[in-house]
């Protein structure tokens, strides 16, 4: 990727009331992007957004700039972040935005577009718009101003798309489904999505207050879903993030799967249905186990860098549909543009549906590898990975694995955060390696 100030690998992230996640730059950002887009088609923009506070401020402050750079918005309110971009398509809009900070909590924000089509906005579109913040804000005249206009019916619209994906021929009539919405962006649309398909439905996760978003609940911290699945005797749990791009789920055991088993899922329904185009695309955070599962039914693997972006870059330049992260993002480029939870997670029903299978019943076949992950925060301004000490805690670690396991470090896109992540055959010794290696990054920081 080019060199950008400001766009990171998913948009423009950070603290509420710290730059850039400021009234001000919203305003101006809005502006930006207004200037580049008024040069090509529609002139119309959608927003949407979770449900943190501080939504309230920056789509404000994006509105104003849009109009006063001759852009007329459309306001989607709350609304997952897959949803913005299949309505940013049928609305024949310039492009979306979506106002969100996925699975961090309330006070952090941030802003991510998608283009015309739906996908993430070309890189050239975000350096012109990069461009543009450097110039002085200037209002176009009255009579050229944007106007505003909200979409009431976003949230149907968009529920009846979900529906969709269910064929016809089933219903989830008979199934019990906990569903767990992190009080964020899908919490009024994937509850009702799974009812009117016929499911009896338990929701939690689904009382937003603006700060309560991502806390203790969602796909980011399962024990609230798998604790109320066991309970309530259901037949699996369902968990999004915090803008609903994002999905875990828990068998009816109370075993959490992640994206992995769940693109695992649906990889293999793809190929016993002779629907499967190419292979499976996955991160260097893929656990081997994937990777073999698919080798036993002859279906290739790749592993891109980590980030959903990566992962579709790759997917469009192999001509495949089926990718995803461990951390939930799922993409099939037959029914969406974009990572959806509430849509990987119709796909797994209609997996369990087809082949009259539990979810239990459908992972048999995948055996994962130990895989121990920490995250170690780090000062602005600090190289800890460059540092001789980690670098040799490092090359140790891969001595002892011995070619049975895996050492991955990498800073976080998104948060001041290095992941340390190892693999191997054995629980035990790749918690103390992760640790180890966490230690070593810790002292050097």
């Amino acid at each position: 990727m080019m060199t950008r100030k400001y766009f990171g690998t998913d948009g423009v992230r950070g603290r509420v009331g710290e730059f850039p996640i400021t009234p001000e730059f919203a305003m101006k950002l809005g502006w930006a992007a207004g200037r580049v887009l008024s040069q090509r088609g529609t002139r119309k923009v959608l927003i949407g957004k979770d449900t943190r506070i501080s939504g309230y401020l920056l789509e404000t402050a994006l509105e104003a700039g849009l109009i006063a750079a001759g852009i007329d918005v459309r306001l989607l309110g709350p609304m997952p972040t897959p949803a913005v971009a299949y309505l940013t398509r049928t609305f024949r809009a310039e492009a979306g935005i979506v106002i969100s900070a996925s699975h961090n909590p309330y006070y952090d924000n941030g802003i991510k577009f998608f283009s015309a089509d739906g996908m993430k906005l070309a890189d050239e579109i975000e350096l012109a718009i990069e461009h543009e913040l450097e110039q002085p804000m200037i209002c176009e005249s009255s009579e050229k101003l944007g106007k505003a206009e909200r979409i009431n019916d976003a949230a149907g619209r968009y529920i009846e798309f979900c529906k969709s994906h269910l064929n016809n021929n089933l219903s989830l009539s008979g199934l019990k489904i906990v569903i767990d919405c992190a009080h964020g962006a899908t919490y009024h649309i994937a509850p009702a999505v799974f009812k009117e398909l016929g499911a009896e439905v338990i929701a939690i996760g689904c009382k937003p207050d603006g700060l309560n978003i991502n806390e203790k609940c969602g796909a980011t911290h399962t024990e609230l879903l798998r604790a109320t699945v066991l309970e309530k005797q259901a037949d699996l749990g369902i968990a999004y993030d915090g803008d609903g791009d994002r999905v875990m789920m828990v068998d009816q055991h109370g075993r959490v799967l992640d994206g992995d088993e769940i693109v695992y899922i649906i990889a293999r329904a793809a190929k016993e249905a002779g629907t499967l185009k190419g292979g499976v695309v996955g991160t260097l955070m893929s656990n081997m186990g994937l990777e073999l599962a698919l080798a036993k039914l002859d279906i290739p693997f790749a592993r891109s860098a980590v980030g959903d972006r990566y992962v579709m870059e790759l997917l469009r330049e192999k001509n495949w549909r089926i990718g995803g992260e461990n951390s939930g993002h799922v993409l099939n480029l037959d029914y969406t543009c974009t990572g959806d939870g509430i849509i990987a997670s119709l796909q797994v029903l209609t997996a369990m549906l087809s082949s009259g299978k539990s979810l239990a019943q459908l992972m048999s076949d995948m055996r994962k590898l130990p895989q121990v992950l920490v995250n170690v925060k780090f000062a602005k301004g600090s190289t800890p990975l460059e540092k001789v000490n980690v670098k040799e805690c490092i090359a140790a670690v891969e001595r002892d694995l011995a070619g049975k396991g895996r050492v991955l470090i990498r800073k976080s896109g998104t948060e001041p955060l290095i992941r340390v992540m190892v693999e191997g055959e054995d629980a035990d010794t790749v918690r103390q390696y992760a640790e180890k290696i966490a230690d070593a990054v810790k002292i050097a920081s």
